[in-house]
């Protein structure tokens, strides 16, 4: 299924900009960044559920937000993108 993964996290701090940091890895081990804080990731449900594990681990729940967007299987009906293209589409392989 796709997921679309945001976030917003304090940057104020040290701390904040270190979680920021973590956070972004962890999404691109998991998929393509689109905008600065926003991935697309293909997941079954057991990824879905370790990276949201991961995640909470890191974030900061009083100053931090993390949001995701469950669209499913048939994405490409709810998807829909004008303007430049950052990186690839989360379905093109990562190896020619």
């Amino acid at each position: 299924m796709l997921v679309l993964i945001t976030y917003d996290v304090n940057t104020e701090t040290a701390a904040g900009k270190s979680r920021l940091r973590k956070v972004a890895k962890q999404c691109v081990n998991y998929g393509t960044r689109v905008q600065n804080s926003v991935f697309e990731c293909i997941l079954d449900n057991a990824q879905c559920l370790q990276l949201k594990t991961t995640l909470k681990e890191i974030m900061n729940e009083t100053t931090d937000s993390i949001r995701f967007y469950y669209l499913g299987n048939n994405h490409k009906t709810k998807v829909e993108h004008m303007g430049v293209s950052k990186g690839i589409s989360v379905e093109e392989p990562l190896i020619w």
